[in-house]
């Protein structure tokens, strides 16, 4: 049965060998105890309602998928035994339930201000991701290096003060939210996660990288803003699948010489850091370069040799007079401002 955004404010009637139920994004605030008998159930949606508590679920064993998104609900009952799919995100659950399904694949907690989660969560092997995103998180175990076929992994926006090592010891392959915390260092381990494609590490506060941020070999979108890096490691130019590196909002004075190396970036942003000078070479393949509000007085000629350019932003600078490259930039087609 498929029936979402259609204005819904209560649970309709359903056969009771329905297997799929979809009544996401109406105004439903509650769900009858009848549904806990729909045995051959095995998908249930009811994102974006307003419910504000669950029947007891348990009993629905053929059950696989429950989303629950964006609802109001302040508990969890105990889940049914052969859950995979599990989405709680934006609702008040203080706690999650002690025993968790350990079928379950996927886990969204996100948003519902809880300050722990159960032992048992770090035991469930078979989990592929993770979202314990907008919480009130203050650290997360060793035991995390246990989760092996974790893909995706968003611990944003907590009070998290350490990244444990045993994050390198994960087979994270789509991405690593570690944004708005209160980390002051990034441990070496976790160089290791060699098939990592995005890592967000904005909006903490790192001083400094480790060397082995070169070791993220699949690395495509690096994102470092708002931190209080003074300089990065000459590893940086090792990651040669890098296509955006954002570095806003950081106290970078130079950069290192190897980040020409990065031949697959085309977004550098650069902008409201401390730099006095540019290398005299660039990533070759850059579209979009962004140096806004630093201390540059003037411009390496191999800004030239930047075909690909389209963009170079380098207002709230104070150039000295009228830079030859820039007008050779212009000249062929590349949006300059200053």
């Amino acid at each position: 049965m498929r029936a979402p955004d259609s204005g819904l404010t209560a649970f309709p009637a359903v056969p009771g060998d329905v297997r799929l139920i979809d009544l996401a994004w109406n105004a439903i605030a509650e769900v009858p105890a009848w549904v806990a008998e729909l045995a051959s159930l095995e998908e249930l949606r009811l994102d974006g309602n307003g419910l504000r508590r669950l029947p007891d679920l348990s009993g629905l064993t053929a059950l696989r998928a429950l989303h629950l998104d964006g609802n109001e609900l302040t508990s969890f009952p105990r889940c049914p035994p052969h859950l995979e799919t599990l989405f709680l995100y934006g609702n008040r659950v203080g706690g999650l339930p002690g025993r968790l399904p350990a079928a379950l694949r996927h886990l969204a907690a996100g948003r519902n201000g809880l300050t722990e989660v159960p032992g048992s969560l770090w035991k469930l092997t078979g989990l592929e991701s993770l979202n314990l995103a907008e919480n009130a998180l203050t650290g997360i175990p060793a035991a995390i290096g246990g989760l092996t076929r974790l893909r995706m992994l968003d611990l944003g926006h907590n009070r998290l003060t350490a990244i444990p090592p045993e994050l390198g010891d994960l087979d994270l392959t789509d991405y690593l939210y570690l944004s708005d915390n209160l980390f002051t260092e990034v441990p070496a381990a976790i160089g290791r996660l060699d098939r990592l494609a995005y890592l967000n590490l904005t909006d903490n506060r790192l001083a400094r990288l480790p060397d082995a941020i070169g070791g993220l070999a699949s690395l495509v979108e690096l994102r470092l803003y708002n931190n209080r890096l003074e300089a990065l490691p000459e590893t940086i130019g090792n990651l040669a699948r890098l296509r955006e590196l954002h570095l806003q909002g950081n106290l970078l004075a130079r950069l290192p010489e190897s980040i020409a190396r990065l031949g697959e970036l085309r977004v550098l942003d650069l902008r409201n850091n401390r730099l006095r000078a540019l290398p005299a070479a660039l990533p070759p393949r850059l579209t979009h370069l962004d140096l806004r509000n630093n201390r540059l007085r003037e411009l390496p000629e191999g800004l030239a040799d930047l075909t690909a350019l389209e963009k170079l932003d380098l207002r709230w600078n104070k150039l000295d007079g009228d830079p030859g490259v820039l007008r050779a930039l212009a000249a062929r087609g590349c949006a300059v401002l200053r």
